[in-house]
């Protein structure tokens, strides 16, 4: 727990973060969703180049050429396919987040169920992750609802699991300066 609460600051930071752009989705949906799009684009169309710049580089070995070179012409055609059809990689982008969601939400819970003998007020840590859970529930049920609602969903998600994770900061912080270990109650 003394690293936890020497560590306060990153945890308030990351909530920061995830409140400005949940702010930034909620305000411009479609811009948020483009960037993500393009961002993803253009990062796959320049990692499939740098590979097979890898594999002609390497002179030794020719199966790892190959590998590289296949996967560096898959991540060229990711890219072009990106540019070209930007809505089915929103789609796939929605269920690469969906996953990532529910995979971040069990693992703030199993976080929080490990801290409950250490700390109190570890219900923010397991609402923030059943929120997660959540996003990545409705995320791979309802796809097609439309990918700008996706981004107005992920927006809120963001706000709110920020202003948890800035409130457990805050709570790790406290944590340092009291004695016995345990953090104090203070009504949430």
């Amino acid at each position: 727990m003394s690293v936890l609460s020497r560590l306060w600051g990153w945890v308030v930071l990351r909530g920061v973060v995830g409140i400005v752009f949940g702010v930034l989705a909620l305000f411009w949906p479609g811009i948020t969703l483009a960037a993500l799009v393009l961002l993803f684009g253009a990062y796959a169309l320049a990692d499939g180049v740098l590979m097979i710049a890898w594999a002609i580089a390497r002179r030794d070995q020719a199966s790892l050429r190959a590998a590289l070179a296949i996967g560096g012409v898959l991540g060229i055609a990711a890219g072009v396919l990106t540019f070209l059809k930007p809505g089915l990689t929103a789609v796939a982008l929605l269920m690469v987040i969906a996953v990532w969601a529910i995979a971040i939400g069990v693992a703030t819970i199993v976080a929080a169920l490990r801290l409950r003998k250490v700390i109190t007020g570890e219900w923010r840590l397991v609402l923030a992750g059943l929120l997660a859970v959540a996003l990545g529930v409705i995320l791979i049920a309802r796809p097609l609802a439309g990918a700008l609602a996706m981004v107005l969903w992920i927006g809120a998600y963001a706000i709110v699991s920020g202003g948890l994770l800035i409130g457990l900061g805050f709570r790790l912080k406290s944590w340092g300066r009291l004695p016995g270990g345990k953090l104090a109650s203070h009504p949430a």
